[in-house]
């Protein structure tokens, strides 16, 4: 029975290897470069990201000017969401949504014209296109990017890679298992050496099974996180039949008026006056409201952080917190899922292991093809 079992796993095992491997292959390599995507953006793109320094977070006041300069200038209008820098020596991000240059279909890329400006003298640094595809400097970490979560292929390369992380869950579940050596000291100790002993066939086979068993558990953890991050409703009603999550219903449209940016900046900062104002979503239309993203001292999320603030634009007034420190379990583990798939819930450190990592599809490709060869010649031979 025990035998049979192993069969099914290895013969699975290897069709979904077959079946997936080039993208699993593709997302581990894009996936290398994305754990480092800010700051070799900003190598490859200095002028464009560099700005005068300047002390600390930005003041709701400074926020205001950015969208006030922005709008007041034909050539570019109020923005649909502003990034704020995390530190002096950066700009602010203001994004604008773009229709399809050509209709949408299952195959378009959402695209935003990104602009950044000089938070203190407010001069525009430059602009892209996010969602244009090109091996530019500019237009280079953002092409990786939907490589590695779309494969620039809009909705249906979005399904494709929620899918191929399903299949890396599986497939690693099932590496590890056929890998699982008896209770013995000796068989410990070889299911995790490498060995050459002038046998190519036998260092593919090693390399592979040890190797394997070393970074199935991380090649799992980013196959689910990434099936979560593009087919959510996938994910999370599962995640929510084991623990609370919260409702993911958007909040209504209110009153027309606008209290203003800074206003509705001061509003979260309120709630959390220690935490840094990272993102702001302005209304797109009236009756909408602001959307403001901070990140608190204590958070697994670095960067933009996760907690949320929704208020009413026409009256200033708080709808909605989400705190990511006192979440409730589901929503802590959904939350954790991010700063793991980026290696930045443990610092440096978890990047190089997710970078390393990122490599493994590939390797892992290419030795399983080699052994499935030979004991493809090994049964022709016998027969």
């Amino acid at each position: 029975m025990r035998a049979t079992l192993r069969t099914w796993f290895r013969r699975l095992h290897l069709a979904v290897a077959l079946v997936f491997g080039c993208v699993f292959g593709l997302s581990g390599l894009t996936g290398c470069a994305l754990a480092w995507m800010h700051e070799l953006d900003a190598m490859l793109n200095p002028a464009l990201f560099h700005a005068a320094p300047a002390p600390g977070p930005l003041a709701p006041a400074a926020v205001k000017r950015i969208v006030d300069r922005l709008a007041a200038d034909p050539a570019y209008g109020r923005p649909s969401q502003l990034m704020l820098p995390a530190r002096g020596g950066e700009v602010a991000v203001a994004w604008y949504r773009l229709p399809p240059a050509a209709g949408r279909g299952p195959f378009t890329l959402d695209r935003s014209r990104q602009v950044m400006v000089d938070p203190a003298s407010l001069a525009v640094t430059g602009e892209r296109v996010w969602g244009q595809a090109g091996l530019s400097r500019p237009l280079l970490m953002p092409t990786l990017f939907h490589l590695h979560r779309y494969l620039l292929a809009g909705d249906a390369g979005k399904t494709v890679v929620a899918v191929s992380g399903l299949a890396l869950l599986f497939t690693s579940v099932a590496g590890f298992v056929l890998w699982w050596p008896r209770a013995r000291l000796a068989a410990w100790r070889k299911a995790f050496s490498v060995a050459y002993r002038g046998s190519w066939p036998r260092l593919n086979y090693s390399f592979h099974r040890a190797a394997g068993a070393v970074v199935a558990p991380v090649l799992a953890m980013l196959g689910f996180s990434g099936c979560l991050f593009n087919q959510p409703q996938w994910i999370t009603p599962v995640v929510a039949s084991v623990a609370a999550v919260s409702a993911q219903d958007k909040p209504k449209r209110g009153a027309a008026g606008d209290v203003g940016v800074a206003r509705a900046a001061q509003a979260a900062s309120a709630l959390f006056p220690a935490a840094r104002v990272a993102r702001i979503g302005l209304p797109a239309t009236p009756g909408l409201p602001y959307e403001i993203r901070l990140r608190q001292p204590g958070e697994v999320r670095r960067g933009d952080g996760n907690t949320r603030v929704t208020v009413d634009a026409a009256t200033g007034r708080v709808l909605r917190v989400r705190d990511p420190l006192h979440a409730p379990a589901g929503d802590a583990f959904i939350d954790w899922q991010f700063p793991l798939h980026t290696g930045e819930a443990f610092g440096t450190f978890g990047r190089v292991v997710i970078s390393i990592a990122g490599l493994a599809p590939l390797a892992f490709l290419v030795t399983g093809l080699a052994i499935w060869r030979q004991r493809r010649k090994a049964r022709a031979a016998a027969w």
